[in-house]
């Protein structure tokens, strides 16, 4: 009994991982899905109903109007309607992995766009908080035209004191001074 219970596995520990005899296919799923890809966008074209639409024609043309002895598919077409239903029945998933594909692309670029939006907004707000700093600099610092006014209002104030200590002056001098 105790050698029974040395070869039952544990509950606590994993299995052990076990070798099949048929060894599974692989495929590289890149290119099965590139594949998926060209198949769909074949499948949406107008090419692709227009050949479609001509196999059915030749189809249904010569099941009707080919002797008796070389018809494969006689009047209700059921043939035909299998041919339809198995293209069907593989052309759904391709196109729902080649939709599956695009929306993981559509993520990845969706998810680019959203931190380039980000950089550009913390880059928009750098950029304000800087034009603003500019502005309250500017406010500080004098401009030409009150430096103007600033010494022109000093140079009255200096041509009044010239005149209030040398008196009233009535030669051309101070003509040209005061225009």
């Amino acid at each position: 009994m105790s050698e029974s219970r040395a070869h039952r596995p544990r509950l606590d520990t994993p299995r052990e991982a076990r070798r099949s005899l048929v060894r599974r296919p692989s495929y590289d799923s890149d290119a099965f899905g590139v594949f998926a890809e060209q198949f769909a966008r074949f499948m949406g074209t107008a090419r692709f109903l227009m050949y479609m639409t001509l196999f059915v024609l030749v189809w249904v043309a010569w099941n009707l109007l080919a002797p008796a002895g070389l018809r494969w598919d006689d009047y209700p077409f059921i043939f035909l309607t299998l041919m339809l239903s198995l293209q069907a029945s593989y052309a759904a998933p391709l196109i729902l992995l080649a939709q599956n594909r695009q929306e993981t692309r559509d993520k990845i670029i969706n998810e680019r766009d959203r931190q380039a939006n980000a950089r550009a907004h913390a880059d928009m707000e750098f950029l304000a908080r800087e034009v603003a700093s500019l502005r309250m600099s500017v406010g500080e610092v004098a401009t030409r035209d009150f430096m103007r006014s600033e010494l022109r209002s000093l140079l009255q104030d200096l041509d009044e004191r010239a005149r209030t200590e040398t008196g009233p002056a009535s030669g051309p001098e101070s003509q040209v001074t005061e225009a």
